[in-house]
């Protein structure tokens, strides 16, 4: 049997993901279409997490609120779910825009 035969076999650890960075859930969510642009807003001070600026690494967690701010234009978001990978049709389920 082939090595990638037995990899196939082997079962698939799935493993629970509870936090992630800033600047990696607002590309992988769609809110912001590209990692570096979601880094420059976080880093000059364009979006907030619960309240508070948030950094590019900033840790985020199911339930936080974000806030962003571009030109006049501010939303606010509460994060639904956190995972690692979305399709384009899922990502708008990770998140819930605020009133």
């Amino acid at each position: 049997m082939s090595r990638k035969a037995i990899e196939a076999r082997k079962p698939v650890e799935h493993v629970a993901i509870t936090g992630m960075r800033l600047d990696k859930f607002l590309k992988i969510s769609r809110i912001i279409k590209r990692r570096s642009v979601a880094n420059d807003a976080c880093s000059t001070g364009h979006v907030t997490v619960n309240g508070k600026e948030g950094k590019p690494g900033t840790e985020v967690k199911v339930g936080d609120i974000l806030g962003i701010r571009f030109g006049d234009k501010y939303s606010e978001y509460e994060i639904m779910s956190i995972a690692e990978h979305a399709a384009k049709q899922d990502a708008a389920d990770m998140y819930r825009p605020r009133v």
